[in-house]
């Protein structure tokens, strides 16, 4: 049996939650053969969404992505994994943070791979801001 690999240790922020996973397949790659950076933003999107209209309670939609930081590059067949935390609650608005983990079952690695902040604000119906529930 092989020696534990020290990356198994690396884990999300402790109040992250898990959001989102999926698979990196071949479709998503860019010119260099690694995962394409607007895909890989496009999934932090939809995991920061699902946090935010559980908090909402509603439809909310996305106003900024205040930072996006690439760490490492995402490969092909790597388990994608998007985390969760509220970092700042408004009237109307939320900002989330995001941490992307990817591992790679065959070898082992568990490897923060990106991170940014998201913010949405909670729309009513006619698509203006609406207060969000406490």
């Amino acid at each position: 049996m092989s020696e534990p690999n020290n990356n198994m240790v690396a884990q999300p922020h402790p109040d992250c939650e898990l959001a989102l996973q999926t698979l990196a397949m071949p479709k998503d790659t860019s010119a260099n053969g690694d995962i394409f950076g607007g895909w890989l933003v496009s999934q932090m999107d939809l995991a920061a969404g699902i946090m935010s209209k559980q908090i909402t309670l509603g439809r909310s939609v996305t106003v900024a992505i205040e930072t996006v930081t690439f760490l490492k590059p995402v490969s092909v067949g790597a388990t994608v994994s998007c985390y969760c935390r509220v970092l700042k609650r408004g009237r109307s608005s939320v900002h989330i943070d995001v941490e992307v983990w990817t591992s790679m079952r065959t070898i082992g690695d568990i490897v923060k791979v990106a991170a940014g902040v998201f913010v949405f604000v909670a729309i009513a119906e006619q698509g203006k801001p609406r207060p969000i529930p406490e």
